[in-house]
């Protein structure tokens, strides 16, 4: 066999392990559809008998606050007034409300719907990882040289620190609805506005480091993702708690979901405890990218658009660690400094990658693209 010959069959075999991947990934898809209404089923066939923990915590301090009773006690001949303490609205992490029982309620039959949620949300990330692989495989190098391969490992990775959790018997089976939501979001727009044929690296990004600092990168914005779900429903849930300390009565559709999940001091803690596990890891990211920078530009901090965003992201997400960990910041405030945060990631993700142009727009995707396209 020629040269030639040898380097066509190969070229046609690197286009079939791209078209599989391909395939992969809109199985994937399928199946994360099927997965998301069966968590839909576990949410709405779940008891909703069992979902009454928060207010009934919460209630009884309400109305106990609504009549101070004075009680007159005898003793040696002085009188003494006792006066029961004041019920006022606890700070996040101060009161003592359960956790809800989860999406199902707590029965057989929603719990079911969860287990086959679950199980098809398993497979999906079987299929997605496999795209991944595959789409390795057909460029033979990492699978996150575009915009595309970026979004597809990125999902799948959030999918795997879900998955992960579970394993370890976390109590996070409400994170399945919004996960295969925001799932199907990020591939939809991946296969619709973002796809780019597999094809090899631009000669800067010829080296290990892709492999250490995108990955991390790719990890880190998972992890970042989980936390600010957990944030998100934790103000939801605060508000809700809030409510029914001042002796208000939310409405039956927030009363069925809002129930179901943890106490809000519970996602509270678990929002802060991810973002806090994963941000010395976003600082070797950023480490390593400069690091990368020397190697390939001959500087290590040039105040690329791609720099300075992510330089960003880590000051937000330390003041929001910083600010949690600070008794007058606890709670809501404390939240809105992670979503921020969080905000600033997903630009860095996706604005500078697409609107900013940067020694890092290696994307295959700009804003003439995707006006093309109606976006």
């Amino acid at each position: 066999m020629t040269l030639a010959a040898a380097t066509d069959l190969a070229a046609a075999a690197n286009e079939n392990l791209a078209e599989i991947s391909n395939v992969l990934v809109y199985s994937a898809m399928a199946v994360y559809t099927l997965a998301f209404f069966a968590y839909i089923a576990e949410w709405t066939f779940g008891s909703r008998s069992k979902v009454a923990r928060t207010a009934a915590a919460l209630t009884p301090k309400a109305e106990a606050r609504k009549a101070p009773a004075v009680t007159v006690n005898q003793a040696g001949g002085t009188a003494v007034l006792e006066r029961p303490k004041v019920v006022v609205r606890a700070a996040a992490g101060s009161r003592d409300v359960p956790d809800g029982p989860g999406a199902h309620g707590g029965d057989e039959k929603g719990d079911l719907y969860g287990r086959i949620a679950i199980s098809l949300t398993v497979l999906a990330f079987c299929l997605s990882f496999g795209g991944v692989l595959t789409r390795a495989l057909s460029v033979e190098r990492a699978p996150w040289g575009n915009m595309y391969e970026f979004n597809i490992t990125f999902s799948t990775t959030a999918v795997g620190v879900y998955l992960l959790l579970l394993a370890l018997r976390k109590n996070v089976r409400w994170l399945g609805l919004f996960l295969t939501t925001s799932v199907l979001l990020d591939l939809g727009i991946a296969v619709t506005w973002l796809y780019t044929e597999s094809d090899q690296l631009v000669p800067a990004l010829h080296s290990y480091w892709l492999y250490i600092h995108v990955s991390t990168a790719i990890l880190c914005g998972a992890v970042f993702y989980v936390g600010a779900v957990g944030v998100i429903l934790y103000l939801f849930k605060d508000a809700y708690e809030n409510k029914l300390v001042n002796g208000g009565k939310p409405g039956s559709f927030a009363t069925s979901v809002l129930e179901r999940l943890p106490a809000a001091a519970s996602l509270d803690k678990f929002s802060y405890r991810v973002n806090a596990a994963v941000f010395p890891l976003w600082t070797f990211t950023i480490i390593a990218g400069a690091i990368w920078a020397g190697d390939a530009w001959g500087r290590y901090w040039g105040w690329d658009a791609k720099e300075v965003w992510s330089f960003i992201t880590w000051v937000a997400y330390a003041a929001y660690l910083h600010a949690r960990a600070t008794a007058g910041w606890k709670g809501r405030k404390a939240a809105y400094l992670a979503l921020l945060a969080f905000g600033c990631w997903l630009f860095n993700y996706y604005g500078v990658n697409i609107f900013v142009s940067s020694k890092h727009s290696y994307a295959d995707v700009g804003l003439g693209a995707l006006q093309s396209v109606g976006f």
